[in-house]
Protein backbone atom coordinates (compact mmCIF):
# COMPACT_ATOMS: atom_id res chain seq x y z
CA UNK A 1 0.00 0.00 0.00
CA UNK A 2 0.83 3.65 -0.48
CA UNK A 3 0.24 5.85 1.53
CA UNK A 4 0.22 9.71 0.51
CA UNK A 5 -1.02 12.89 1.88
CA UNK A 6 -2.68 15.91 0.24
CA UNK A 7 -3.62 19.23 -0.35
CA UNK A 8 -2.02 23.06 1.05
CA UNK A 9 0.57 22.62 3.34
CA UNK A 10 -0.58 22.52 6.50
CA UNK A 11 -3.96 21.35 5.21
CA UNK A 12 -3.13 18.06 4.04
CA UNK A 13 -5.54 15.39 4.13
CA UNK A 14 -4.94 11.69 4.08
CA UNK A 15 -4.94 9.53 0.57
CA UNK A 16 -3.77 6.01 -0.84
CA UNK A 17 -2.69 5.35 -4.37
CA UNK A 18 -4.47 1.86 -5.45
CA UNK A 19 -3.01 -0.88 -7.29
CA UNK A 20 -4.62 0.56 -10.63
CA UNK A 21 -2.79 3.81 -9.90
CA UNK A 22 -6.18 5.70 -8.93
CA UNK A 23 -5.45 8.00 -5.78
CA UNK A 24 -8.08 7.84 -3.30
CA UNK A 25 -9.33 10.16 -0.30
CA UNK A 26 -9.62 8.23 2.88
CA UNK A 27 -10.04 10.64 5.66
CA UNK A 28 -12.74 8.99 6.24
CA UNK A 29 -11.31 6.89 7.83
CA UNK A 30 -8.19 8.33 9.50
CA UNK A 31 -7.72 12.20 10.30
CA UNK A 32 -3.95 11.55 9.26
CA UNK A 33 -1.20 9.57 8.94
CA UNK A 34 0.57 10.53 12.04
CA UNK A 35 1.57 8.66 15.53
CA UNK A 36 -1.62 7.94 16.36
CA UNK A 37 -2.52 6.01 13.19
CA UNK A 38 0.56 3.86 12.87
CA UNK A 39 0.65 3.07 16.76
CA UNK A 40 -2.77 1.62 16.65
CA UNK A 41 -2.31 -0.86 13.65
CA UNK A 42 -4.04 2.02 11.67
CA UNK A 43 -2.04 0.13 8.35
CA UNK A 44 -4.03 -3.48 9.04
CA UNK A 45 -7.34 -1.79 9.40
CA UNK A 46 -7.06 0.92 6.75
CA UNK A 47 -5.93 -2.30 4.24
CA UNK A 48 -9.39 -3.53 6.00
CA UNK A 49 -11.52 -0.30 5.15
CA UNK A 50 -10.27 -0.17 1.54
CA UNK A 51 -10.71 -4.11 0.66
CA UNK A 52 -15.26 -2.64 1.76
CA UNK A 53 -15.09 1.31 0.64
CA UNK A 54 -11.69 1.79 -1.55
CA UNK A 55 -13.79 1.89 -4.95
CA UNK A 56 -16.25 4.71 -3.31
CA UNK A 57 -13.70 7.02 -1.93
CA UNK A 58 -13.69 10.11 -3.82
CA UNK A 59 -10.87 10.05 -6.15
CA UNK A 60 -8.17 12.91 -5.70
CA UNK A 61 -7.34 15.01 -8.58
CA UNK A 62 -3.59 14.00 -9.92
CA UNK A 63 -3.05 17.72 -9.93
CA UNK A 64 -3.97 18.08 -6.33
CA UNK A 65 -0.06 18.65 -4.49
CA UNK A 66 1.54 16.21 -2.30
CA UNK A 67 2.74 16.99 0.45
CA UNK A 68 4.68 15.14 3.44
CA UNK A 69 3.15 11.63 3.38
CA UNK A 70 3.39 11.70 6.94
CA UNK A 71 2.63 14.40 9.51
CA UNK A 72 4.63 15.75 12.01
CA UNK A 73 7.19 12.81 12.96
CA UNK A 74 8.74 13.70 16.95
CA UNK A 75 12.14 13.19 15.16
CA UNK A 76 14.16 12.60 12.47
CA UNK A 77 17.09 10.19 13.03
CA UNK A 78 19.81 10.87 9.97
CA UNK A 79 22.98 8.33 9.79
CA UNK A 80 26.10 9.98 8.67
CA UNK A 81 28.87 8.23 6.32
CA UNK A 82 26.51 5.01 5.68
CA UNK A 83 28.14 4.20 2.61
CA UNK A 84 31.89 3.75 2.19
CA UNK A 85 32.58 5.76 -1.36
CA UNK A 86 30.34 8.79 0.46
CA UNK A 87 32.73 9.02 3.63
CA UNK A 88 35.89 8.73 1.45
CA UNK A 89 34.40 11.90 -0.83
CA UNK A 90 33.64 13.50 2.25
CA UNK A 91 37.61 13.11 3.86
CA UNK A 92 36.45 10.74 6.60
CA UNK A 93 37.27 6.78 7.66
CA UNK A 94 34.04 4.83 7.73
CA UNK A 95 32.68 5.10 11.04
CA UNK A 96 32.87 1.82 13.43
CA UNK A 97 29.63 2.93 14.72
CA UNK A 98 26.72 4.71 13.07
CA UNK A 99 26.82 8.54 12.98
CA UNK A 100 23.79 9.76 14.18
CA UNK A 101 22.43 13.49 14.11
CA UNK A 102 19.05 14.74 14.20
CA UNK A 103 17.41 17.08 11.18
CA UNK A 104 14.53 19.29 12.80
CA UNK A 105 10.98 17.69 11.96
CA UNK A 106 10.23 21.85 11.04
CA UNK A 107 12.66 20.96 7.75
CA UNK A 108 10.19 17.80 6.49
CA UNK A 109 8.18 19.51 3.29
CA UNK A 110 6.48 17.69 0.06
CA UNK A 111 8.51 16.04 -2.88
CA UNK A 112 7.57 18.50 -4.98
CA UNK A 113 7.78 21.59 -2.80
CA UNK A 114 10.55 24.02 -3.51
CA UNK A 115 13.85 24.11 -1.91
CA UNK A 116 14.81 27.31 -0.57
CA UNK A 117 18.47 28.10 0.31
CA UNK A 118 18.73 30.02 3.52
CA UNK A 119 19.61 33.03 4.37
CA UNK A 120 23.86 33.20 4.19
CA UNK A 121 24.29 30.18 2.86
CA UNK A 122 26.95 29.31 -0.12
CA UNK A 123 27.03 26.00 0.15
CA UNK A 124 23.71 24.07 0.14
CA UNK A 125 24.11 20.54 -1.04
CA UNK A 126 21.71 17.55 -1.91
CA UNK A 127 21.74 13.83 -0.48
CA UNK A 128 19.09 11.27 -1.71
CA UNK A 129 18.08 8.81 0.67
CA UNK A 130 16.36 5.63 2.02
CA UNK A 131 14.13 6.47 5.00
CA UNK A 132 12.65 4.39 7.01
CA UNK A 133 9.36 4.75 8.97
CA UNK A 134 8.64 3.28 12.07
CA UNK A 135 5.47 1.66 13.14
CA UNK A 136 5.32 0.97 16.43
CA UNK A 137 7.30 2.36 19.89
CA UNK A 138 10.91 0.33 20.03
CA UNK A 139 12.98 0.69 22.44
CA UNK A 140 16.00 -2.18 23.19
CA UNK A 141 15.08 -3.53 20.30
CA UNK A 142 17.11 -7.01 19.12
CA UNK A 143 18.67 -6.41 15.60
CA UNK A 144 16.93 -9.94 14.94
CA UNK A 145 13.23 -8.04 15.45
CA UNK A 146 13.59 -4.69 13.95
CA UNK A 147 11.81 -5.37 10.94
CA UNK A 148 8.92 -5.60 13.28
CA UNK A 149 9.44 -2.54 14.42
CA UNK A 150 9.08 -1.21 10.54
CA UNK A 151 6.08 0.35 9.50
CA UNK A 152 7.20 1.28 5.90
CA UNK A 153 10.01 3.50 3.83
CA UNK A 154 9.89 6.95 2.35
CA UNK A 155 12.05 8.98 -0.58
CA UNK A 156 14.12 11.56 1.61
CA UNK A 157 15.85 14.16 0.20
CA UNK A 158 18.61 14.82 3.03
CA UNK A 159 19.85 18.73 1.74
CA UNK A 160 22.20 20.22 3.90
CA UNK A 161 24.32 23.16 4.24
CA UNK A 162 28.20 22.37 4.13
CA UNK A 163 29.57 25.46 5.31
CA UNK A 164 26.67 25.69 8.71
CA UNK A 165 27.35 21.77 9.32
CA UNK A 166 30.82 21.48 9.15
CA UNK A 167 32.26 24.60 9.45
CA UNK A 168 30.53 26.61 12.13
CA UNK A 169 31.45 24.68 14.96
CA UNK A 170 29.10 22.20 17.08
CA UNK A 171 26.82 19.46 15.70
CA UNK A 172 25.62 18.48 12.41
CA UNK A 173 22.05 19.60 13.20
CA UNK A 174 22.87 23.24 12.13
CA UNK A 175 23.48 22.70 8.60
CA UNK A 176 20.22 19.80 8.67
CA UNK A 177 17.76 21.78 9.70
CA UNK A 178 16.76 24.62 7.63
CA UNK A 179 12.81 25.09 6.67
CA UNK A 180 12.44 22.83 3.15
CA UNK A 181 15.07 20.36 3.62
CA UNK A 182 13.53 17.24 4.29
CA UNK A 183 11.67 16.85 1.38
CA UNK A 184 9.65 13.39 2.22
CA UNK A 185 7.93 11.02 -0.35
CA UNK A 186 5.84 10.83 -2.85
CA UNK A 187 4.61 8.43 -0.87
CA UNK A 188 5.23 5.98 2.29
CA UNK A 189 5.21 2.28 0.55
CA UNK A 190 4.11 -0.21 3.63
CA UNK A 191 6.41 -2.85 4.31
CA UNK A 192 5.13 -5.64 1.86
CA UNK A 193 5.67 -3.06 -0.97
CA UNK A 194 9.52 -3.62 -0.51
CA UNK A 195 10.31 -6.95 0.41
CA UNK A 196 14.51 -6.16 0.07
CA UNK A 197 15.40 -2.69 1.54
CA UNK A 198 19.23 -3.82 0.90
CA UNK A 199 19.08 -3.93 -3.34
CA UNK A 200 17.32 -0.64 -4.17
CA UNK A 201 18.65 1.28 -6.95
CA UNK A 202 19.02 5.04 -5.41
CA UNK A 203 19.89 7.99 -7.68
CA UNK A 204 19.66 12.27 -8.08
CA UNK A 205 19.74 14.67 -10.81
CA UNK A 206 21.01 18.62 -10.49
CA UNK A 207 19.79 19.62 -13.84
CA UNK A 208 19.06 16.91 -15.37
CA UNK A 209 22.87 15.51 -14.79
CA UNK A 210 23.00 12.43 -12.31
CA UNK A 211 25.34 13.16 -9.64
CA UNK A 212 24.29 10.36 -7.45
CA UNK A 213 24.00 6.52 -8.91
CA UNK A 214 24.34 3.51 -6.10
CA UNK A 215 22.59 1.15 -4.46
CA UNK A 216 21.46 0.26 -0.76
CA UNK A 217 23.56 -2.91 -1.19
CA UNK A 218 26.18 -0.24 -0.70
CA UNK A 219 25.01 0.17 3.13
CA UNK A 220 28.08 -0.12 5.84
CA UNK A 221 25.07 -0.49 8.57
CA UNK A 222 22.17 -1.82 7.36
CA UNK A 223 18.40 -1.04 8.14
CA UNK A 224 17.51 -3.80 10.92
CA UNK A 225 21.09 -2.75 12.32
CA UNK A 226 19.81 0.55 12.61
CA UNK A 227 16.52 0.44 14.11
CA UNK A 228 18.27 -2.10 16.79
CA UNK A 229 21.30 0.50 17.32
CA UNK A 230 18.95 3.45 17.57
CA UNK A 231 16.38 2.04 20.34
CA UNK A 232 19.11 1.39 22.54
CA UNK A 233 19.63 5.32 23.11
CA UNK A 234 16.22 6.52 22.76
CA UNK A 235 12.88 5.43 22.28
CA UNK A 236 11.47 5.23 18.72
CA UNK A 237 7.82 6.10 18.81
CA UNK A 238 5.24 5.37 15.69
CA UNK A 239 5.91 7.70 12.39
CA UNK A 240 9.86 9.00 13.63
CA UNK A 241 11.70 8.49 10.68
CA UNK A 242 15.42 7.35 10.47
CA UNK A 243 17.46 8.24 7.16
CA UNK A 244 19.89 5.71 6.60
CA UNK A 245 22.39 7.73 4.75
CA UNK A 246 23.54 8.86 1.11
CA UNK A 247 25.95 7.95 -1.57
CA UNK A 248 28.58 9.41 -3.10
CA UNK A 249 27.93 12.05 -5.68
CA UNK A 250 26.97 15.09 -3.16
CA UNK A 251 28.52 18.45 -4.27
CA UNK A 252 30.62 18.66 -1.14
CA UNK A 253 32.91 15.78 -2.86
CA UNK A 254 33.29 17.01 -6.21
CA UNK A 255 36.86 18.64 -7.48
CA UNK A 256 36.00 21.32 -7.10
CA UNK A 257 32.86 21.30 -5.03
CA UNK A 258 29.48 22.30 -6.41
CA UNK A 259 26.49 23.77 -4.70
CA UNK A 260 22.79 24.31 -5.26
CA UNK A 261 22.14 27.89 -6.64
CA UNK A 262 18.87 29.67 -7.73
CA UNK A 263 16.97 28.06 -10.60
CA UNK A 264 18.37 24.54 -10.12
CA UNK A 265 15.86 21.47 -10.48
CA UNK A 266 16.77 18.50 -8.50
CA UNK A 267 15.11 14.95 -9.47
CA UNK A 268 15.73 11.80 -6.98
CA UNK A 269 13.97 8.54 -6.77
CA UNK A 270 14.71 5.26 -5.27
CA UNK A 271 13.00 2.03 -6.17
CA UNK A 272 9.73 1.72 -5.19
CA UNK A 273 9.46 4.57 -3.67
CA UNK A 274 8.86 6.76 -6.52
CA UNK A 275 10.46 10.09 -7.66
CA UNK A 276 10.26 13.57 -6.27
CA UNK A 277 11.26 17.09 -8.10
CA UNK A 278 12.06 20.30 -6.45
CA UNK A 279 12.80 23.38 -7.11
CA UNK A 280 15.90 25.97 -6.08
CA UNK A 281 15.11 29.22 -4.41
CA UNK A 282 16.45 31.66 -2.92
CA UNK A 283 15.71 32.50 0.85
CA UNK A 284 13.39 35.98 0.73
CA UNK A 285 12.14 38.21 3.42
CA UNK A 286 8.52 37.29 4.52
CA UNK A 287 5.84 39.54 4.93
Amino acid sequence: MKLIRFGDPGKEKPGVILPDSSVRDVSQFTEDFDESFFKNEGIIELQNWLEENGSDSPVVSKDTRLGPPIAKPSKIICVGLNYAKHAAESGMTIPKEPVLFFKAPSAVCGPYDDIIIPKNSTKTDWEVELAIVVGKRASYVDEADAMDYIAGYVLHNDVSEREFQLERSGQWVKGKSADTFAPLGPFIATKDEIPDPHNLALWLKVNGETMQSSSTADLVFNVPFLVSYISQFMSLVPGDIISTGTPFGVGLGLKPPRYLKPGDVVELGVDGLGTAKQNVKAWQQRN
